[in-house]
């Protein structure tokens, strides 16, 4: 079965951290990308968690409010 992606997407990734040896500009494509997803998609994905599977909110908000030790 193949993964699943959150946020960024594997090239996202790869870009963001280096591992690709990505041009300046696919570095800020990427991170332009996440940001979008960030501010346009995951407050709807949300609200639709709060309403129908505040469960599954909590265990989203238990991984993003980690913190660290």
């Amino acid at each position: 079965m193949g993964r699943y992606r959150a946020i960024m997407t594997e090239t996202d990734r790869e870009h963001i951290s280096g591992k690709s040896n990505p041009t300046q500009q696919q570095k800020d494509q990427a991170v332009y990308r996440v940001r979008q997803r960030i501010s346009e998609e995951l407050p709807n994905d949300i609200e639709v968690l709060k309403e129908h599977r505040p469960d599954v909110l909590e265990e989203l908000q238990s991984v993003v409010c980690e913190e660290d030790d």
